[in-house]
């Protein structure tokens, strides 16, 4: 089984491919791990691609969590069998992300990178308020819906995530 969970930032993409990765037993890759280094610095876009192709390459199932479009993205489309887009609402998100930091606040989640610690920045709430959700943000996720619509599941708000967490086999 392999499954790509997309979305934007603060929706939970994290936390339920560790759901993913406990109920069916298979190994996760959450991207931010890769991208960010020590100091919130950058990973060099072709180490990281280089990183998710051996990821895809070793392993017959997965969970891989998070966007980056420009890393192994169509092949992560193409060859997972489910595509969970998690596109809950800016202000539920902005939410989501306060909890996180209040929860993570001087530590570093287990999904990012080493040494990035948890912060909330008016840079950060930009991207997840505005930036993150511009008009190419958005055709892109409804381009993906669209195009692999027999395998994506779109959940919009915590109802349907709980639903989905009791049946994620079943279309939402």
């Amino acid at each position: 089984m392999k499954i790509m969970v997309i979305g934007y930032s603060g929706s939970g993409k994290s936390t339920l491919a560790k759901y993913l990765k406990k109920k069916y037993q298979i190994p996760v890759l959450h991207l931010d791990q890769l991208f960010w280094l020590p100091g919130w610095e950058a990973r060099p876009r072709e180490e990281m691609q280089d990183m998710v192709a051996r990821f895809m390459d070793t392993h017959s199932s997965w969970v891989i969590e998070g966007n980056y479009s420009k890393t192994e993205y169509v092949r992560r489309l193409e060859e997972a069998d489910r595509i969970v887009f998690l596109g809950f609402n800016r202000f539920s998100c902005l939410y989501r992300v306060w909890k996180r930091y209040i929860r993570y606040k001087g530590r570093t989640r287990t999904d990012m990178g080493k040494g990035c610690m948890e912060k909330l920045d008016w840079e950060f709430i930009w991207w997840i308020l505005f930036k993150g959700r511009d008009k190419n943000h958005k055709k892109e996720y409804q381009a993906v819906v669209k195009q692999y619509r027999a395998k994506v599941v779109v959940i919009h708000n915590q109802r349907k995530l709980n639903a989905f967490y009791k049946n994620p086999a079943v279309n939402q």
